[in-house]
């Protein structure tokens, strides 16, 4: 899995590409956690490139909005693909996340917040 980053608008958007699973969600998490410890609160997860996603990667993602609610920041997650979007839905996260179409809309939402 590759992790690219880039800021928008006030907002560091997150991109992994590949597949989160138990080989590489400790790296995802890793680089997270570098995020909060830096007090960054606007955060988008681009998951445009995500083929797949675990329940190791889901527990990254429950971890980290967890993590942004204890800041008081916002979190947003776009660009799910069907079968991760379905991964989300078999494990009752929909509902846990701001969850957009696009990385615009999420950029926004987290800059509203």
């Amino acid at each position: 899995m590759q992790i690219n980053q880039e800021r928008e608008q006030g907002a560091v958007i997150v991109a992994p590409v590949g597949r989160v699973d138990s080989t590489t969600s400790a790296s995802l998490d890793d680089h997270l956690l570098k995020l909060a410890a830096a007090g960054e609160k606007a955060i988008v997860i681009d998951m445009g490139g995500v083929e797949y996603i675990s329940s190791a990667g889901l527990r990254v993602m429950l971890s980290l909005a967890k993590r942004t609610r204890e800041i008081k920041g916002s979190l947003a997650l776009c660009a799910l693909g069907e079968s991760v979007r379905q991964v989300f839905a078999l494990a009752g996260f929909l509902p846990l996340f701001t969850i957009t179409a696009t990385r615009a809309e999420a950029v926004e939402r987290v800059g509203n917040a």
